[in-house]
């Protein structure tokens, strides 16, 4: 039985305890567990692959994942609801947004986002942008960080880009360098 599975038993049948953390400790998911999960916490158990950003994801919690990243702003329904519907159109091609959800599907428990840009140079060719790659704290552990930022490598494979950038906070260097992302540049940035 792997750790996950264990954990994930223990979870369904309310039996979570210090114990958990420290089996996941001593199977290499670091000191806090999975990602900080402490006692009495629910942690939650990723569901196999990745998904495209749904409508009905903002019952979800997808707007609270994004908040543990960056600002996020009011964003009601109706306004997500457009988001997603423009996301899934021709006019909105340019951009997938993939997800993980949780195994019963009640929660989002990781996102990042793919945004291709076409240009004039390298024959008229398209660089990928990853952005707004976050996992749930509850969630770490079970390497959906890098299961999503494969799945968008992948993506802007598969639409034909020749490169995929994204800028990311210091601290988050190590993550994408294992992701096999290299620094290159500075970023620059001035807010309107």
């Amino acid at each position: 039985e792997s750790a996950i599975d264990e954990v994930s038993a223990a979870v369904a049948g309310g039996v979570w305890h210090a114990g958990h953390a420290e089996v996941f400790h001593d199977r290499g998911f670091g000191e806090a567990g999975m990602g900080g999960a402490l006692e009495g916490s629910a942690v939650l158990v990723a569901k196999e692959g990745v998904r495209r950003l749904e409508a009905g994801d903002y019952a979800k919690g997808y707007l609270d994942l994004l908040a543990k990243l960056t600002t996020v702003g009011e964003v009601t329904e109706p306004m997500f609801l457009d988001q997603v519907r423009f996301f899934g159109s021709e006019a909105g091609g340019d951009y997938a947004i993939l997800v993980v959800p949780n195994r019963d599907e009640s929660t989002i428990l990781a996102t990042g986002t793919l945004v291709v840009e076409r240009k004039l140079i390298h024959g008229c060719g398209r660089g990928g942008h990853v952005e707004d790659v976050v996992v749930l704290p509850e969630a770490r552990g079970q390497g959906l960080g890098h299961r999503v930022v494969s799945a968008l490598v992948d993506e802007a494979k598969s639409r034909g880009c020749y490169k995929v950038i994204l800028d990311c906070a210091e601290e988050n260097k190590g993550f994408y360098e294992k992701a096999g992302m290299r620094q290159k540049e500075v970023q620059m940035v001035r807010y309107l």
